[in-house]
């Protein structure tokens, strides 16, 4: 027998400390989300390759865990060719492509304004490393119906909501808008047809730095003398930029307008303007947010606008904007108070009818109990103690036989 026997690489069993503190957390993102008019909906976990590789993944569509078709043979699999005639349906690699299924599926059932919450696992066949799994949970706000930058700030206050109720502080949400980022790729002279690998590389620029930009940006093609200048008075860019009276040539109007909306309406959400910011996915259109924390590289969630996915599926064009928090991420990272709330363990001796132990769990439950475990008391009491108290038990009593609730001698655990 193996003497380590793991999960699937990149994936993970959780122990039930563990899930206690994801599920709190979920708990807490579900209540927020909820109190703010958001409705909560649930998609296979498998969707079809024609949505899977429809060309709204960016790179997410090279990862997908893809399913083979049911009853193929050794001739049909030899005949096949390539992996991908072999499947018609795959894991899903994000939340966003099936709600636009959904949506599509849905539409006259649904309201005209949707606000739909999503909390789901979601695979992606990428090599695991610290930090990134073949497996995780998405949490995913979206409204579908608004046009107008309502939509930004009702997903951008209920996420801060959620960051502030879990006892995150610090946080700032960093926005942009890709109207912009096309403006400065047409000021730099960037022919139409490479700004998709061209925001691939200005996306890196955290990473690899001005020069590093300069030079992926060369190697594509994009030959301009005050690109690194550019990047550098980007990077310092704020607020004034936008509502000064002279503003860059580079700055699109419209986009403009709805930042400054945006920052208007939610003055206590710790906005910061950052032209810079990119966001992988191509499927964005107008504006596009990160949750920024001081203390970690990374971002703690993010998302934006991207009107034109729903028309792909529907054939009718809906308006839509997301916010997806990285829950593996800000799980370790919430601020909760430790008690499981309150429990009482049963602590029976072998020789008691399991009949007498039932009956007995179910008078608790039905008076003041809300959580009885039943353990048959082992040698060793005091670790046996201990871990019950692990487990969020408070409070203890033994069982031997013939006893009725009112009986039992409650101990304190701990």
């Amino acid at each position: 027998m193996p003497s380590h026997v793991s999960p699937p690489r990149g994936m993970r069993d959780f122990l039930p400390a563990e899930k206690r503190r994801r599920e709190r957390v979920l708990a807490i993102v579900r209540d927020v989300y909820r109190s703010f008019g958001f409705d909560e909906i649930e998609t296979p976990v498998v969707e079809g390759t024609e949505y899977l590789y429809s060309g709204l993944g960016g790179d997410n569509e090279k990862q997908v865990f893809a399913v083979l078709r049911r009853g193929l043979d050794v001739d049909a699999l030899r005949a096949a060719e390539s992996p991908l005639a072999l499947a018609d349906l795959g894991l899903r690699f994000d939340l966003t492509v099936p709600l636009a299924r959904f949506y599509a599926s849905h539409r006259s059932e649904l309201p005209t304004v949707f606000r739909s919450v999503q909390v789901a696992p979601v695979w992606r066949a990428e090599k695991p490393q610290k930090g990134r799994y073949r497996q995780f949970l998405q949490c995913d706000i979206d409204i579908l119906g608004e046009a107008g930058p309502l939509a930004e700030v009702e997903l951008i206050s209920a996420t801060t909501a959620v960051l502030t109720a879990l006892g995150l502080t610090g946080t700032t949400i960093r926005i942009n808008d890709r109207r912009v980022l096309l403006g400065i790729l047409a000021h730099w002279g960037v022919p139409a047809d490479l700004n998709d690998r061209a925001l691939v590389e200005l996306d890196k620029l955290d990473k690899i730095g001005v020069d590093g930009v300069v030079a992926r940006l060369a190697e594509i093609g994009v030959e301009h003398a005050g690109v690194g200048d550019a990047l550098a008075e980007l990077s310092s860019t704020d607020w004034s930029t936008i509502t000064g009276d002279a503003p860059p040539a580079w700055l699109d109007g419209a986009a403009a307008a709805d930042l400054v909306a945006l920052r208007d309406a939610l003055p206590e959400a710790r906005l910061v303007f950052d032209p810079t910011l990119v966001r992988g996915m191509g499927y964005y259109t107008g504006t596009i947010f990160e949750v920024a924390h001081p203390d970690f590289s990374y971002s703690l969630g993010g998302g934006g606008r991207y009107d034109g996915m729903i028309g792909r599926f529907l054939g009718t064009d809906v308006p839509a904007a997301g916010f997806s928090l990285g829950f593996e991420r800000i799980v370790d990272l919430a601020d909760l108070d430790d008690a499981e709330g309150d429990g009482l363990a049963l602590v029976h001796d072998a020789a008691v009818p399991p009949v007498e132990l039932v009956g007995l769990r179910t008078a608790l439950l039905s008076g003041a109990e809300s959580r009885v475990r039943l353990e048959r008391r082992s040698k060793n009491l005091s670790r046996q103690l201990d871990a019950l108290a692990e487990a969020g038990y408070t409070r203890f009593a033994f069982v031997r036989g013939g006893e009725s609730p009112s009986d039992l001698v409650v101990k304190t655990l701990g």
